[in-house]
């Protein structure tokens, strides 16, 4: 399952889910291979203005050092920097220009995630009845601090 990110719109206000986006969260091949031309497609006019800086200090700097691996090595690195991060820029680009994130759906596919969206959107998505929590919850003695998770992932209960 893939889960997306819905975006929506400050001038659709409530109730229209047409025009929402939602934008699958993981890496973008286009992205990585085409960068230039993908952020263009996107308007995204600030990152794309960042990528050729960076293009043009990269090939700076294969003019001066010898070893000609180290440019193509930073090159490369730089297209899976972007291919993994492209659609986190591009949701970052969309809250600039007044968007806001509703949340997150899963889905097989983009259908099927545009399906559970307008289901919850419409309140009419089918709630599964309340279970008992199968992990035990925490308890923290007074004054002690609980560790928050690493790089947003999820934090599971540890025994103290």
């Amino acid at each position: 399952m893939a889960s997306y990110i819905v975006m929506e719109s400050a001038e659709a206000g409530e109730g229209k889910a047409e025009t929402a986006l939602l934008i699958r969260d993981g890496f973008s091949m286009l992205a990585a291979i085409l960068p230039l031309i993908w952020f263009l497609w996107h308007r995204m006019w600030l990152e794309a203005l960042v990528f050729v800086v960076a293009g043009l200090v990269i090939a700076g700097l294969g003019s001066l050092i010898e070893p000609t691996f180290f440019p193509t090595a930073l090159s490369l690195l730089l297209a899976i920097f972007i291919g993994l991060e492209a659609q986190a820029l591009r949701a970052a680009a969309l809250r600039r220009r007044g968007w806001h994130e509703w949340g997150v759906v899963e889905g097989a596919n983009r259908e099927e995630a545009e399906w559970h969206y307008a289901m919850a959107k419409e309140n009419t998505y089918p709630r599964p009845a309340a279970a008992a929590p199968s992990v035990p919850t925490q308890t923290v003695p007074a004054g002690r601090k609980t560790a928050s998770p690493a790089l947003g992932l999820i934090d599971y209960p540890r025994k103290t």
